[in-house]
């Protein structure tokens, strides 16, 4: 075992077995930085590149997920991370590379999608259609 703190400092013995406190594997700044991130960056960067993505639909479902005041914080603290991660304009894999670019991107989102699919709705999917079909009709 190894030995870890508790949140009031004290020496505990750390078991992979044992789920991390919420409260020390979410942290509010993290998620505050994450959607400030995904508040001004998500749009913009998505109309740029919307129609060269084939997860774009799970995407744009995962904004919406994410924004439901239905979906647990801890669902919304994963997908508002993955979002961030596609935001962010320097990643594993940069986007300006062609054919490869957003496959870490697509990965990310992918795996936490796995990981919160039942809160993810049909309204959310409904959601990203009629955004995307509208973004295919503006241009």
């Amino acid at each position: 075992m190894i030995d870890a703190s508790d949140s009031a400092g004290a020496a505990t013995e750390f078991d992979p077995r044992v789920a991390i406190p919420r409260e020390r594997a979410l942290t509010p700044q993290l998620i505050r930085l994450n959607e400030e991130r995904v508040a001004g960056g998500f749009w913009p960067k998505l109309r740029r590149v919307a129609r060269r993505l084939p997860f774009a639909r799970e995407l744009v479902a995962s904004y919406y997920c994410a924004r439901d005041p239905e979906t647990p914080a801890t669902a919304k603290a994963m997908l508002m991370a993955a979002l961030a991660y596609f935001v962010l304009p320097f990643d594993a894999v940069p986007d300006i590379l062609a054919g490869v670019g957003y496959t870490d991107d697509a990965a990310v989102i992918a795996a936490v999608l796995v990981l919160v699919r039942r809160h993810l709705r049909p309204r959310h999917r409904q959601a990203a259609e009629d955004f995307l079909d509208r973004l295919a009709r503006d241009d």
